[in-house]
């Protein structure tokens, strides 16, 4: 690819392994990352080695953390009856931008996927199910993807959840705010006018 500069060449290769980078971007960061001091490519070098360093699992709920357990899980205020399960750590940031929800979570660190190869086992159902023994979870809810794999992991869940006892929800589906009517797709207005609320 670029004989007499391996070093390039290397690292266009592991930069074109990350998720949304093809070849032609992973040269253009490469190559920026050459036109920079020689600094910034060290402090990157540095931050990527210490997030891989110090980021670890929550080992109740499964959420990045530098201390476990997490800070969702040790603070106090969090409401401990409520347990919201998400795919993926982003799902949790994402909800605790809205600042509507108190409860605590559990990240499945994917969807079911057979055509992936992504089976029960491969998610962190196991640990959901046992967190569920001390009795203090009074209700589950589930906050997958609307997609097929989340709808999936969803449906399955839940059937996992019906001998436990606990009240078990899925978040509604709808549309976004700020959009127009017209723009909307089939199925989001049909969910939308599905989970519709008295006012």
């Amino acid at each position: 690819m670029y004989p007499n500069v391996q070093p390039v060449a290397r690292l266009v290769e592991a930069l074109a392994r990350l998720p949304g980078i093809g070849p032609k971007t992973a040269q253009r960061l490469a190559f920026h990352l050459l036109r920079q001091p020689v600094e910034f490519s060290y402090e990157l070098a540095d931050a990527i080695r210490g997030m891989r360093e110090e980021v670890i699992f929550c080992t109740t709920c499964f959420h990045i953390t530098a201390e476990d357990p997490c800070q969702i899980c040790r603070d106090p205020r969090r409401d401990r009856t409520v347990v919201c399960v998400v795919e993926e750590p982003l799902d949790v940031f994402a909800l605790e931008r809205t600042h509507r929800y108190s409860g605590l979570y559990h990240v499945l660190h994917g969807a079911l996927s057979p055509l992936e190869g992504i089976g029960p086992d491969d998610l962190k159902i196991g640990p959901l199910l046992a967190r569920l023994a001390g009795k203090e979870i009074r209700e589950v809810i589930l906050a997958t993807n609307p997609n097929v794999e989340g709808d999936t992991t969803a449906q399955y869940v839940s059937q996992l959840l019906r001998p436990h006892q606990v009240r078990v929800t899925q978040i509604a589906r709808g549309l976004p705010v700020g959009s127009d009517l017209e723009y909307a797709d089939d199925v989001t207005l049909a969910q939308a006018m599905e989970n519709r609320k008295e006012l």
